[in-house]
């Protein structure tokens, strides 16, 4: 259910609210902000279990920093396809395989292959955003009036 109700909240409420002050792309870097802060409730819960404030802080630091990330491409997809459907299928994929144990690589049987793999991911992450997200494969009816106005 989070991420539908979050990706509702900070992507389909939020980014609405931004666009007319801020533009298109502002809100692609402001937006996170909120989504990454949203997250630090956590710190409470943990110190209240006891656990080294050190530690607590480390990782919401590191949270924080992965999920206003997240939350940039959340909001990218959603202003690129206009619809709240990507979003929520990314968000609810990225729980479901949770952050890479990258630490765990170099005890592998394929340390190579693997770290190859994940730098083969990343590019082509990054060639193929803006061709998988063109707005006229998504809505149509909106691209053909934007090209017309």
């Amino acid at each position: 259910m989070a991420p539908l109700s979050e990706e509702f909240v900070f992507r389909a409420c939020l980014i609405p609210l931004l666009v007319p002050g801020f533009g298109n792309v502002l809100p692609i870097f402001i937006c996170p902000l909120f989504f990454g802060v949203a997250h630090i409730h956590h710190v409470i819960e943990r110190l209240q279990l006891g656990e080294n404030p050190k530690d607590v802080w480390f990782t919401a630091i590191f949270q924080f920093g992965y999920t206003t990330v997240f939350g940039g491409y959340t909001a990218f997809l959603f202003l690129r396809t206009g619809h709240l459907i990507g979003p929520v299928v990314c968000h609810s994929f990225c729980n479901f395989m949770g952050f890479p144990h990258i630490d765990q690589i170099p005890s592998s049987q394929h340390p190579r292959l693997i770290s190859a793999s994940f730098v083969a991911g990343l590019v082509l992450f990054l060639v193929l955003a803006l061709p998988l997200t063109n707005p006229s494969w998504y809505n149509s009816v909106y691209y053909t009036l934007q090209q017309i106005m």
